[in-house]
């Protein structure tokens, strides 16, 4: 049966991936009060690659159900380098000794095949006691994801019907006050990466790539907060080459997915407050030789 260009991880491909957010704050910035990152020049809203990476973390673990090849090794209440001394023990290798470049390959190929999000983001694994180890740089590259139009972020004061501390109850105080940041509605596109070379090195397979794409139209489900308002996958835009190499640069590709206002709205100055108020289209016409295309969900 021959393998989806897709679903394929023996060659490069180029996605653009669209998700939006309503009511909600989409990533924080603890240097500005948690407020909605942006661009201060342009308004744009920003979302870290950080972010999104740490969003298919958390969900990956729960789409592949048991399967132990889908660990997740940057995760909450485990440390690193306990895990990675694990790599050792496994394969009967000592901690703090030499390791020959045979060994240390044995321990890397060790943590990609049981930690999926090494797999494919990579990971610093020269912490600690093993430094032998290096790093790997992961196959699946994320940029930032920017908003499609400026934003205009809100903050709400909200109160509580109880104190913090005893004093200030005994004092007669019986709320306390807070805030929390709101983005009404934006619209954010993000430009993803994947280096088949990196991804024979880390030994991403087909099932990755369906887990991958399953839990990028989820994961926003899976990650819900009242802090983060409804967030929305809305489209996952492929374009797979037929070689390692690649046939064409990304730019080319990616930019061949536009979004723009909808309708009326493109000749007006209000605001766009649902996906509908955009348009979002694919040119497809005339792609370079060896290039497909696969809309994976809108």
């Amino acid at each position: 049966m021959t393998t989806s260009a897709h679903l394929n991880p023996a060659v490069r491909h180029d996605l653009v991936f669209l998700f939006d957010v309503t009511d909600g704050n989409p990533n924080g910035d603890p240097d500005a009060g948690n407020q909605p990152r942006m661009d201060i020049e342009s308004g744009h809203g920003l979302v870290t690659d950080v972010a999104l990476k740490r969003k298919i973390r958390d969900t990956l673990a729960l789409a592949a159900a048991d399967n132990p090849r889908y660990g997740i090794f940057v995760e909450a209440g485990h440390a690193l380098n306990t895990r990675l001394a694990e790599s050792y023990t496994a394969n009967g290798l000592k901690l703090k000794g030499k390791l020959t470049k045979e060994q240390a390959d044995t321990a890397r190929r060790w943590l990609c095949d049981r930690y999926a999000d090494i797999r494919w983001f990579g990971a610093v694994l020269s912490t600690g006691e093993t430094n032998a180890l290096g790093s790997i740089r992961g196959p699946l590259q994320f940029g930032m994801a920017r908003s499609i139009d400026p934003i205009l972020p809100a903050t709400h004061a909200i109160t509580r019907v109880t104190q913090t501390r005893e004093d200030d109850i005994a004092r007669g105080e019986s709320t306390e006050m807070g805030s929390k940041w709101t983005v009404p509605y934006a619209l954010y596109r993000v430009e993803i990466s994947y280096s088949a070379a990196r991804g024979a090195q880390t030994g991403v397979d087909t099932k990755d790539f369906e887990l991958l794409y399953q839990v990028m139209e989820m994961m926003f489900d899976h990650d819900a907060s009242a802090a983060r308002g409804r967030m929305t996958a809305r489209g996952l835009h492929v374009f797979s080459h037929d070689n390692t190499f690649g046939n064409a640069p990304a730019q080319k590709l990616v930019e061949r997915v536009q979004v723009v206002p909808a309708g009326d709205l493109a000749e007006e100055e209000r605001s766009r407050r649902r996906f509908s108020d955009y348009d979002v289209t694919a040119d497809t016409d005339d792609l370079p030789a060896g290039i497909t295309y696969h809309q994976v969900f809108n």
